[in-house]
């Protein structure tokens, strides 16, 4: 299919610097909701309570306009949709204006699978399926805790820290610098680089296009080197595979997007999950103090971290227009936010859903996503939280915010916390 004029114009619209104004306050989240916003930002569970109720699949005309479903079926439902909802711009916010027009496929393969339709979507994750399988992301657990010990030692005498900035924010960095076969002193980089892309760089145009530009010329650097030079690592892997696809056409550009989708959602991601995780257990006493009695539960008090924080919203374009629950007109060009967190919170799919229960039974959870673009590093993901989690809690069961401290959270593509200030009795190194 290609595109006419009109989606064209809509898609121009979305890049004119007029739609990056603030707007002025919300005065009602079903009508005019900004995910910008500091309470959206900060604690959005009663603002999806009250779309959900009032208005299950929302809408704004801040950002250029976008579709906002609160409810775990619909947003299942849309994630279905793969044949009228393109993945091919998933960011939540507009494109910088002034970012140059790439076409359809280059949209595609600028961090496939994740940005990809059937078929390229098909293919390339097929790709990352085997790097990520449950036993190959095992042999990734010693490293983990290694290097959990290691960043705990640097802090452990002081009885202090940054939870985000010394622990959580370090270890996905440097699992994946470590599978991609760079230097893990890069972790600092790809954190900057993250935060230009996903974090400070989602409300500044300007640095994200920066951003975008010094670390696809990194990596298209490092595939290069691999083509020359191949070593045992994951990059090599993927430039150098055979796979029994007719549609699959592995160049060196698709491996560039497969790679910047690793450090851009790889990271993030997992990283906001466990200083979530973090967070949550210096802030609820009752909770910590049954881990640490209870190490068992770890598996499953991960699941409840993952539903209760789930971080991750998505975008998807419409192809067509779209009637949808027959009350939802959207039109061709529209963003649809994939809210997968607000999901995660449905009463009608969990009891209780806005409490947090540490050993919850029942929690099919879409933290992860849904259909066919679910994470396909949730195994990874899994294990660097468990283990982060594990080290942490044997290390330092007893710790708590520091008072008169402000944390950060980020919000948006990815809710996380980006600052947390942590005390807890010192201790000693290993």
């Amino acid at each position: 299919m290609t595109d006419t004029p009109d989606l064209h114009e809509k898609m121009s619209l979305a890049t004119s610097p007029e739609i990056w104004a603030e707007g002025g306050p919300v005065e009602d989240w079903t009508t005019d909701y900004d995910i910008r916003d500091k309470d959206y930002v900060e604690n959005p569970v009663p603002i999806w309570a009250e779309m959900r109720e009032q208005c299950p699949v929302a809408h704004t005309d801040r950002l250029g306009g976008s579709w906002n479903p609160t409810r775990f079926d619909d947003v299942r439902e849309m994630a279905k949709m793969t044949d009228v909802l393109s993945s091919r711009q998933v960011l939540v916010m507009p494109p910088p204006p002034g970012s140059a027009e790439m076409s359809r496929y280059e949209q595609m393969i600028a961090a496939a699978p994740i940005t990809a339709d059937p078929p390229i979507h098909t293919w390339t994750r097929r790709m990352l399926l085997p790097a990520f399988a449950p036993k190959a992301v095992l042999q990734y657990e010693r490293y983990t805790e290694e290097l959990a010990h290691s960043l705990i030692d640097e802090f452990i005498e002081s009885g202090r820290c940054d939870g985000a900035e010394q622990y959580a924010q370090q270890i996905p960095p440097r699992v994946i610098a470590h599978m991609i076969g760079v230097d893990p002193g890069m972790a600092d980089q790809f954190v900057i680089w993250v935060n230009g892309v996903l974090g400070a760089g989602l409300n500044d145009p300007e640095l994200r296009l920066k951003t975008r530009e010094e670390l696809l010329g990194f990596i298209g650097a490092e595939v290069a080197k691999r083509m020359e030079d191949p070593r045992e690592d994951l990059l090599t892997e993927l430039l150098f595979m055979e796979l029994d696809h007719p549609d699959a056409k592995i160049t060196p550009e698709v491996v560039v997007g497969i790679t910047n989708l690793l450090i851009i959602a790889g990271i993030d991601t997992t990283w906001s999950s466990i200083g979530s995780s973090l967070w949550h257990l210096a802030t609820h006493p009752a909770d910590r103090e049954r881990l640490a009695a209870e190490p068992e539960i770890l598996p499953i008090a991960v699941e409840e971290f993952l539903r209760f924080y789930a971080p991750v919203t998505m975008a998807r374009v419409a192809e067509h227009d779209v009637e949808f629950n027959e009350d939802v007109h959207i039109e061709r060009g529209d963003k649809i936010l994939m809210n997968f967190p607000a999901a995660c919170h449905d009463p009608e799919h969990f009891e209780d859903p806005d409490t947090f229960i540490i050993d919850r039974a029942r929690n099919r959870h879409v933290a992860f996503g849904s259909g066919i673009h679910r994470c396909a590093g949730s195994n990874l993901a899994r294990l660097e939280m468990t283990t982060a989690l594990r080290v942490w809690m044997e290390r330092i069961p007893e710790f708590w915010l520091r008072d008169g401290e402000q944390m950060e959270w980020a919000g948006g593509q990815v809710r996380g916390p980006r600052v947390m200030p942590f005390e807890f009795a010192a201790g000693t190194k290993r």
